[in-house]
């Protein structure tokens, strides 16, 4: 029988998730899943069951909550035969959007079980993993006004999640009033890059900015390629620029953006910067090296997903 564990964070999302816990159980146990349940205390209690149920050899670990709980239970499960099932109950819940996922909601209250009954039978794809100085992300790393702007907001209380949009909308729009931007020196692969810019990103996904943009059209989960978007500028202007370009996809020629592919990334400053990785805020430093873990994750892949996959599903193990 394959077995199963959820691991869920009770403060995720705008709505308490536990009380629909039991339906996403009821749903795999129906399709002949062994399973149990576990609530997480925080990113690193998440980090580590995820990891002993990987030592243990449990055949998938559903991580419930949002983009930060489901990074947390995949860098438990960097590497091993164990798979990652994702249960959207958070705020943003870009991870979801970007597999296609109805996230569990007031409104979507099935959710739940609706995605568990999915990815009961999904097959397993294996997907890359970016690190970052030692910290790994599946969506993006970010430094210069994002950055800056999740430092500002998170972390928040729950009743503050029902402002994520606006909120973040403002706290740009006032961190852009007097940033600057910053000097950097980028190694990508081979190719040297300098210049002063207001945002840099480095995506594995398509979407950014909690979802709303698609910032990579083409980007593949799986390929061992991430994209390195530099957006140029000195001005109020030209912090503001990004995100009017993003939102209305003008980005993809704009004279002032450079995109770079690559598998190695080394990013140097004269003063510290400060870095996010998938929507958290990290660290402050003047040196971050970036690299690509080539398929190194497992995850449980619904039909709406496919399209952002290069290789062909893992064979074996479920």
């Amino acid at each position: 029988m394959r077995s199963a564990q959820i691991l869920y964070n009770p403060t995720s999302g705008l709505f308490p998730v536990a009380p629909a816990i039991p339906s996403a159980e009821r749903a795999l146990r129906a399709a002949g899943w062994a399973v149990d349940s576990v609530e997480t205390r925080s990113g690193e209690h998440a980090t580590e069951l995820a990891a002993d149920a990987a030592a243990r050899g449990i055949h998938a670990v559903f991580a419930v909550g949002g983009d930060g709980t489901i990074g947390q239970v995949a860098s438990g499960l960097l590497g091993s035969k164990t798979a990652l099932g994702i249960l959207p109950a958070g705020t943003a819940n870009v991870w979801g959007k970007e597999l296609g996922m109805q996230p569990f909601s007031w409104i979507a209250r099935n959710a739940l079980e609706e995605n568990a009954t999915l990815l009961a039978d999904a097959p397993i794809y294996a997907v890359d993993v970016g690190i970052c100085n030692q910290q790994p992300f599946l969506m993006w790393a970010g430094l210069g006004l994002d950055a800056i702007t999740v430092q500002k907001i998170e972390p928040r209380l729950r009743f503050e999640k029902f402002f994520t949009v606006p909120e973040y909308a403002a706290s740009i729009i006032l961190t852009a009033t007097h940033w600057r931007g910053i000097s950097l020196r980028f190694w990508a692969d081979d190719e040297k890059i300098e210049g002063n810019y207001v945002l840099a990103v480095i995506n594995n996904i398509r979407h950014y900015m909690g979802g709303l943009t698609n910032l990579s059209p083409d980007a593949m989960l799986d390929d061992g390629l991430f994209d390195l978007w530099l957006f140029s500028g000195k001005n109020l202007g030209d912090a503001l620029r990004p995100v009017f370009e993003m939102w209305s996809g003008k980005h993809i020629n704009s004279a002032t953006t450079r995109r770079i592919s690559f598998k190695k990334l080394r990013i140097e400053a004269d003063t510290a910067f400060a870095v996010q990785t998938d929507g958290e805020p990290r660290f402050d430093t003047k040196v971050a090296e970036i690299s690509v873990q080539t398929r190194s994750l497992r995850v449980l892949m619904p039909p709406n997903s496919l399209d952002a996959l290069s290789q062909e599903p893992v064979k074996g193990y479920l």
